[in-house]
């Protein structure tokens, strides 16, 4: 029997239905696990994930399980897993730590008991496990051969760890594969998102102004889609080009100082710290919402609310009301945590079906090469291109190849205006 620890075991035959619909809708994923189930190439190795426990992450895990792995899995956000979706994973030999509403020590002791299980292989959402095993569970590094980082948050922590030389094995930067954040990051964050949004307070976003902070890949799908429902849409952002390309795709950009006066949802999409701080919340009107699609929970300086609050109260699941001590209301949805999980279900499965292709791509790249030097890597160009190829099929869609005139012009410079 596999060790775990989840909420309900009972939730099991709900969880597998749930993995059963999500691989319907993940065709990428389903060619790569035939092949996998024929060659094994995973065989004996131990992959420890801290991943959002979601019916999606479910479908990835079964292709692990069918290339002959034994996986260890925790969650990588006190509110994205899914309870039925870790009962059916246990069930199914996973040995799962996870369940909905961890406190911050249960969440760092799930983390430490997926190190348990001495993984080959490491896949992060955050890198919270990476983190953990560089700083107090050093003794882990040893057998590790390689990771893999499927957010964008991650990415920057990890970099930072390999410029201060304190990286010890090689992780692929799954997020900065094109066919993971030309499409998780802008089509997933920005359904996702609002999904949560809406779940969380049913209001009309058409006529609202809707605030966006940062105007990465994320920020740009949000925006859009936003925009689709009928917000007018505003754009903060620090960088000048961002800020110069969200006005000419006709969006209003200012500064967040101005944008608190007129707004009415706030959304923080940056991957930084202290985005909406108390010197904003004491200039936004009465009735305003507040919410984060960043990875952790540090955009909207919650403690600042709290400091500024005279009363809290939960108006509805992941909708919390503060009175300001001037009567003024403030609204914060899903704690301040990721709103797309908190409150919903996380991104559509047709999207991570590409980005967890590239998981299981690279996953196997780090099998087959257990001697790369420690350092952040992108995916190899011909996994990413792979994955592109493969979606194309699944949808029905043909593209033009070159001829050979068509590859020896690109390939000289001979030629000129005739």
């Amino acid at each position: 029997m596999p060790d775990f620890k989840i909420k309900e075991p009972n939730l099991a035959p709900k969880g597998t239905l749930q993995i059963e619909w999500a691989s319907m809708h993940m065709p990428v994923l389903s060619q790569i696990k035939q092949r996998f189930e024929k060659e094994k190439p995973l065989k004996d190795l131990t992959l420890g994930a801290c991943l959002h426990v979601t019916k999606e992450t479910g479908v990835l895990i079964d292709l692990f399980l069918a290339a002959g792995a034994n996986v260890a899995l925790c969650g990588s956000n006190p509110l994205s897993t899914q309870d039925d979706v870790a009962a059916a994973l246990a069930d199914k030999g996973v040995h799962v730590y996870a369940w909905r509403g961890e406190d911050n020590d249960e969440y760092y002791w799930c983390i430490n008991k997926t190190i348990d299980h001495s993984p080959d292989i490491t896949l992060d959402d955050g890198a919270d496990l990476v983190s953990t095993i560089h700083t107090k569970r050093t003794e882990a590094v040893e057998k590790i051969r390689g990771g893999t980082e499927e957010t964008t948050t991650g990415v920057v922590r990890l970099r930072q760890m390999e410029k201060a030389g304190a990286l010890k094995y090689p992780i692929i930067a799954v997020n900065d594969a094109y066919t993971k954040y030309l499409f998780d990051n802008r089509y997933g964050t920005g359904q996702s998102t609002l999904d949560g949004i809406l779940r969380a307070t049913n209001i009309l976003l058409a006529g609202k102004n809707f605030v966006v902070c940062g105007y990465g890949w994320c920020g740009r799908g949000l925006a859009n889609r936003a925009r689709g429902m009928g917000a007018k849409v505003i754009v903060t952002e620090i960088n000048p080009t961002r800020a110069l390309e969200a006005v000419m795709d006709g969006f209003h950009a200012a500064p967040l100082e101005k944008a608190v006066e007129i707004g009415d949802v706030f959304v923080t999409v940056t991957g930084n710290t202290s985005v909406i701080r108390k010197e904003h919340m004491e200039k936004m009107k009465n009735g305003a919402i507040l919410a984060n699609s960043g990875h952790f929970n540090v955009e909207i300086k919650v403690p600042d609310l709290e400091a500024l609050a005279t009363s809290k109260r939960m108006i509805r699941q992941n909708l919390d009301e503060y009175t300001l001590k001037d009567g003024r209301k403030l609204y914060l949805l899903g704690e301040g945590r990721l709103i797309n999980l908190a409150s919903a279900e996380g991104h559509p499965s047709e999207v991570m079906d590409m980005s967890f292709a590239n998981q299981a791509l690279s996953v196997e790249h780090l099998a087959k090469h257990p001697r790369m030097k420690p350092k952040v890597y992108n995916v190899p160009k011909e996994i990413d291109e792979l994955v592109a190829s493969l979606k194309l099929k699944t949808i029905g869609v043909e593209i033009d190849t070159l001829t050979d005139e068509q590859k020896k012009y690109l390939s000289s410079w001979e030629e000129g205006t005739i």
